[in-house]
């Protein structure tokens, strides 16, 4: 905030992006079980003793980046958050699809659902975007 001929002035946002406040308090984020946590710890681990390719590599920082956004506010912009019907319906839970990336071929999506306790978000699995009517295909790991 500046202050200019002692009135005080707000800042205007530069972008939507800085509109978007944290909904609620952070969500602690958990993996799937068994393919999300066995993936995820193989990143981090890959991470910390820099053994990762170039894909994982890429992977880990995308994916990251996508953990944190989620992690404080689900409904990001850029996570494109939203629900995936038909995957609500298979499983008897509400299913959402997150962006990792967008305009690429074979975008990456991260599908997730709230839970099992309050404030937290499992991640349940991670696949090139469905095309639509391909949804029922997508596998979920379990929830822990």
């Amino acid at each position: 905030m500046r202050k200019s001929a002692g009135k005080s002035k707000k800042h205007a946002p530069k972008s939507d992006l800085e509109k978007v406040e944290p909904q609620g308090p952070p969500f602690k984020i958990r993996m799937g079980l068994p393919q999300m946590d066995a993936l995820w710890n193989r990143l981090e681990t890959g991470h910390k003793t820099q053994t990762l390719t170039s894909a994982d590599f890429k992977l880990f920082r995308k994916w990251g980046k996508a953990l944190r956004f989620l992690s404080q506010n689900p409904l990001y912009p850029s996570l494109s958050s939203h629900e995936i019907k038909v995957l609500t319906q298979k499983y008897g839970m509400k299913i959402f699809e997150a962006y990792l990336e967008n305009n690429t071929p074979s975008a990456g999506r991260m599908f997730w659902t709230y839970g099992p306790a309050r404030a937290e978000i499992t991640i349940l699995a991670l696949e090139p975007h469905p095309e639509e009517g391909e949804y029922a295909r997508v596998r979920l790991d379990d929830v822990p």
